[in-house]
């Protein structure tokens, strides 16, 4: 039989925009559960996390689906980087945008918005994908809008999603106010070898398929399951080239590619924290995983790295995390800092790059950092940077006073 024979109508395996059919399976099923338990806790705070294409985006888009019209819930992106955009984009979901021009503005409005809802018993809903994308000054606004709260209760919902780990963000000093809230974590998990069979089948059946299995027999969904690893947007690209490549069904094993059609790690794969290795005189002193936004250096106690000498300020340099990049930045410091011998104000790193302050020397440790760029190519810019320093001096003058 050829495959314009199966009945096929439509694509069955989209990897973009709203599936034909939602497939339901036992770790979908848990997230479901736990996002809307979140959603009926007075405190709730959930974070939610899981590979990339494993449909964490989709059964986002399914619980707020499954909500009363009436409760107003919130889909945005965390990777944008202008706050009033994201704010107005927020207000916009609840349905409440008319027209406010500033950022503080569309602030005050979601704050009202958010305390009317409350107090009736229906606090809004809000959920931000790609958490570890968050500019320094996105972080200290999701803070501001955790506090918010009436009669005990807090006055959003708020869900954080993302494919890489959040605790680090979240257990930073600078975001206390979403740690004290946070209610719970789910990791999704694959589709076993039977969902994976029962996933394809109904995905075919809902492109005009009159019968699946004799499209995929069950050789065919055993190589699928483990090529994908069990991740339904895998499973979907998997089988949609599968389906490209065939003229005649049954589909035969052959047709679904051992490894995922695209040249990025399997999605289950993390990759490790970047390091900096600090030295003296050629001796190793430390290694820390850059697992926080930033890392202030110098010789006072309170910092991060602390390093006590004497061509050493008290604040001498700042490390930035933004999405895959990592920056340095000079604070004014006596003696300077040094990259690869060459003096600067700020830097972008690389795998390798050595650090220099006074006699002392700290490695860059990050493989996936290969392709030396500018700032603006690593996603910074003079806003984002001044933005990160201020957020910086606000929790550091915090810590100075706790510690007074």
């Amino acid at each position: 039989m050829k495959l314009a024979d199966t009945g096929l109508r439509k694509q069955p395996f989209l990897t973009q925009g709203k599936p034909l059919v939602l497939v339901p399976y036992s770790s979908q099923k848990n997230a479901i559960h736990f996002l809307d338990e979140t959603r009926v806790n007075r405190r709730g705070l959930g974070l939610f996390h899981g590979p990339p294409l494993s449909g964490k985006t989709t059964i986002i888009q399914q619980f707020a689906s499954s909500l009363p019209r009436d409760h107003a819930v919130a889909i945005v992106d965390g990777a944008r980087t202008d706050p009033a955009k994201l704010l107005k984009e927020i207000l916009g979901q609840y349905g409440y945008d008319h027209g406010f021009n500033s950022a503080s503005e569309r602030f005050n409005m979601i704050r009202v918005v958010a305390l009317q809802q409350a107090a009736s018993g229906q606090a809004p809903v809000l959920v931000i994908e790609n958490v570890h994308k968050m500019s320094p000054v996105l972080l200290e606004m999701l803070c501001e809008l955790a506090e918010m709260s009436f009669d005990g209760t807090s006055a959003l919902r708020i869900i954080l999603s993302s494919d890489r780990p959040m605790l680090p963000i979240v257990e930073a000093p600078a975001m206390r106010s979403i740690e004290t809230r946070l209610t719970g974590k789910f990791l999704l998990k694959p589709l076993t070898r039977t969902e994976t069979a029962a996933y394809a089948h109904k995905k075919l059946k809902s492109g005009g398929c009159s019968d699946p299995r004799a499209v995929m027999p069950p050789a065919v969904c055993d190589r699928l399951h483990s090529a994908s690893g069990g991740w339904p947007g895998v499973i979907d690209r998997l089988a949609m080239m599968a389906l490209a490549k065939a003229e005649r069904i049954p589909l035969l094993v052959e047709h679904i590619p051992k490894k995922p059609p695209n040249k990025q790690k399997p999605p289950n794969v993390v990759e490790p924290t970047p390091q900096l290795i600090l030295t003296f005189k050629r001796k190793t002193l430390k290694k820390i995983s850059l697992d926080k936004p930033r890392f202030l250096i110098g010789r006072n106690a309170l910092c991060d790295i602390d390093i006590v000498h004497e061509w050493i300020s008290r604040h001498h340099a700042l490390v930035i995390r933004n999405d895959e990049s990592t920056l340095i930045v000079d604070l004014k410091s006596r003696n300077g800092t040094c990259v690869n011998g060459k003096r600067v104000k700020n830097h972008v790193l690389i795998n390798d790059d050595i650090i220099s302050l006074g006699d002392h020397r700290l490695k860059f440790v990050d493989p996936s950092a290969t392709s030396r760029t500018t700032m603006r190519g690593a996603g910074w810019d003079d806003t984002t940077l001044a933005e990160s320093i201020k957020d910086f001096r606000k929790g550091l003058l915090r810590q100075l006073k706790s510690a007074s």
